[in-house]
């Protein structure tokens, strides 16, 4: 299955979970969740991970996590992109929760994070720390320093909010409400 480019700001993800992620994110999009991020680990019995939050901003619930597990798995089951028995885990993204999307970058500026490339930067940094100053459609951006770090977005292997009290009191302030 091909993504559906009409879904916005798509986490990226390469082979096997690249595949699983554009099966998966309309199921979700039609059910009022976004797709965070797609895992799959281990190789005899692997385990997929769904990653979401809900569209609307609301805190994502158990019960949130039980409907995406029964519709993925379902849709996961027609598509059958994984070989054999694997298991599905499906989680909200948390409050110390990775950077996939644009809009993540966008929505945490000014808050710590972590970053590891796939692909050394230019001075051939690959772990780098710093204040998250947001994304374009190409890049991220970090405060590094006294530096700004431009990260282009399709070679971030992993990026991750670092779990701080300003974290915590944003996240606090920001819930909405129903």
């Amino acid at each position: 299955m091909e993504p559906d480019t009409t879904l916005p700001d798509l986490p990226h993800h390469t082979g096997l979970e690249g595949r699983v992620a554009a099966i998966v994110a309309p199921a979700l999009d039609g059910m009022g969740y976004e797709l965070v991020r797609v895992a799959i680990l281990g190789r005899e019995r692997p385990t997929v991970q769904i990653m979401a939050d809900r569209a609307d901003g609301n805190q994502i619930s158990v019960e949130d996590c039980e409907a995406i597990s029964h519709a993925v798995g379902a849709v996961l089951d027609v598509e059958d992109p994984i070989p054999g028995i694997w298991t599905l885990e499906v989680s909200s993204a948390g409050i110390d929760r990775p950077l996939t999307r644009r809009k993540d970058w966008n929505r945490f500026a000014g808050h710590l994070a972590r970053a590891e490339m796939a692909v050394p930067l230019p001075d051939g940094r690959k772990r780098l720390s710093g204040t998250v100053l947001g994304a374009d459609a190409t890049h991220a951006r970090l405060r590094v320093d006294d530096s700004e770090v431009a990260l282009p977005l399709a070679d971030i292997r992993r990026a991750k909010l670092v779990l701080t009290d300003e974290l915590i009191a944003a996240t606090a302030a920001q819930r909405p409400t129903n």
